[in-house]
């Protein structure tokens, strides 16, 4: 799925909840981590600060952006 697809729930009108961030986060690799968290900073954009959800996904967004530079091999963690 390109980035400029529909992303099911942001397409529909629905209020966005973690549970829809997690769905959307909870399996990715470190190849597709940043392709992710354009996706989620999309989701969250229009959300209030004090939003669950918003805060669920400026969470993940940390955590996706640690991953995408996780090479898969293991060792001391490279500066970048």
């Amino acid at each position: 799925m390109s980035e400029t697809e529909h992303i099911g729930v942001l397409d529909s009108g629905q209020k966005i909840t973690p549970e829809d961030i997690r769905e959307l986060t909870h399996a990715v690799t470190p190849h597709f981590a940043l392709q992710v968290r354009n996706r989620v900073r999309r989701l969250i954009e229009p959300l209030a600060t004090d939003d669950p959800a918003r805060i669920f996904g400026e969470r993940e967004i940390t955590r996706l952006e640690g991953l995408s530079r996780h090479s898969g091999q293991p060792g001391p963690e490279q500066a970048h």
